[in-house]
């Protein structure tokens, strides 16, 4: 079994206590993450109709509902919502919480889509279980309108100048994986988040390779202690 193919029947197997498990993890932070992820991109875009956002590793589904909820808000009229995963499991339980919406069992290195038919891309915590991740980027530009906007939300690494960052990294080390463990039964999945935020998974990094996919950064910002990251690329 290759690398990618682990991550996906771990994610199979954690599916159905996924969304306590985020909840309790982030202590609901995560909520204003994506929140501010979805109203900052709809400034970015700046648009009243919105024919279709496509939000890969959609998972179960919590990304599509922010942004359709968030499209209300801002008077915002949203035609089609596309949720895209390689794990069944997950989009399983996003399909009982969101049965309007179209959902596509595919990587993001490869989707079955045509070109440029999506008017926003995200990926919410989910680029780092993206092996072929420059791949992905340039299926994302393909895939976006030209102007589109590609909207990632992640944990990254950062360099440790201050006592907080100290505690940020326990945070994720320790008591991630104890309580994900605890909450889901599989210690090893939660273990493994943290170690997937690998080496080169760093701000400037994901901004030189988005801007290798012709895909340029125009919003990019951190959130709470540096735990989260906001990056918003436009496809030139």
């Amino acid at each position: 079994m290759g690398k990618q193919e682990k991550i996906v029947s771990m994610f199979n197997d954690i599916a159905g206590t996924y969304d306590i498990a985020n909840r309790v993890l982030s202590m609901g932070i995560d909520k204003s993450w994506r929140n501010k992820a979805c109203n900052l991109a709809y400034k970015f875009y700046g648009k009243n109709e919105i024919v279709r956002i496509i939000d890969v590793a959609c998972g179960t589904g919590d990304m599509i509902e922010f942004w359709k909820k968030i499209a209300v808000s801002n008077g915002i009229n949203l035609q089609n919502v596309v949720g895209v995963d390689p794990s069944v499991g997950m989009m399983d339980v996003a399909k009982q919480k969101l049965p309007d919406v179209q959902f596509i069992e595919a990587g993001a290195a490869q989707m079955p889509l045509e070109n440029e038919v999506a008017d926003i891309i995200s990926i919410s915590y989910g680029i780092r279980n993206v092996v072929q991740r420059q791949e992905a980027f340039d299926e994302f530009a393909r895939v976006l309108k030209k102007d589109g906007l590609v909207v990632i939300s992640e944990f990254t690494k950062n360099e440790k100048t201050n006592p907080l960052d100290y505690i940020t990294d326990f945070y994720m080390n320790k008591v991630l994986p104890t309580l994900g463990g605890l909450i889901s039964k599989n210690k090893e999945a939660y273990t493994y988040l943290p170690n997937s935020i690998d080496e080169f998974l760093t701000t400037e990094n994901l901004c030189k390779e988005l801007k290798q996919a012709g895909l340029e950064p125009i919003h990019t910002q951190a959130f709470s202690m540096k735990i989260s990251t906001l990056i918003i690329a436009r496809k030139l």
